[in-house]
């Protein structure tokens, strides 16, 4: 999925909740008439730390759901939260999509739109500060959501790559 160093996670430990960010319709059309078919994105996350997304393509909306949310369960991943937001700033760039994260005081909630809302709730993040910019396009935004997700570091296991000690005063 991506290059960066994913934390993955097996299915069956844990109770997911799967959201539907889109769904798209598409026509294509032949001598006989037009085809129609559907594309889904899903999320799915257990709210905990734990998310996913997928992609399910078929000729019944819920027969798409359903493919997504088995592509979402291959592709889980960990993501460091403290304290019910993020650990620091960070960016995530996929395509023309290009999504920042700040983290935010208690209380504040979730400040964001749209596909990037979605990843964020199901993850377990409640409060944090979210601007997308660049392609609107949901399949990006969801795939540099969940990149810069991946990409984040606690500071408990940053100080033990680096050898040293400190003690988890954070939640996560």
């Amino acid at each position: 999925m991506f290059t960066t160093n994913l934390k993955r996670v097996r299915t069956s430990e844990i109770e997911l909740k799967d959201r539907l960010v889109a769904i798209n319709r598409v026509t294509k059309v032949t001598k006989g008439g037009r085809a129609f078919t559907f594309a889904a994105i899903v999320v799915v996350g257990d709210e905990k730390g734990v998310v996913g997304f997928g992609l399910g393509k078929a000729k019944e909306v819920t027969d798409a759901v359903s493919k997504g949310i088995d592509d979402a369960k291959k592709n889980l991943i960990k993501v460091s939260i403290m304290n019910g937001t993020v650990p620091h700033e960070q960016l995530g760039k996929f395509g023309g999509a290009l999504v920042l994260l700040k983290p935010a005081a208690p209380g504040t909630g979730v400040i964001a739109g749209g596909a990037m809302r979605s990843v964020l709730e199901s993850v377990g993040i409640t409060d944090v500060l979210a601007k997308s910019r660049g392609s609107s396009n949901p399949h990006n935004v969801v795939k540099a959501t969940i990149k810069a997700l991946a990409e984040m570091r606690d500071p408990l296991s940053l100080s033990q790559e680096r050898g040293m000690k400190m003690q988890k005063i954070f939640e996560g």
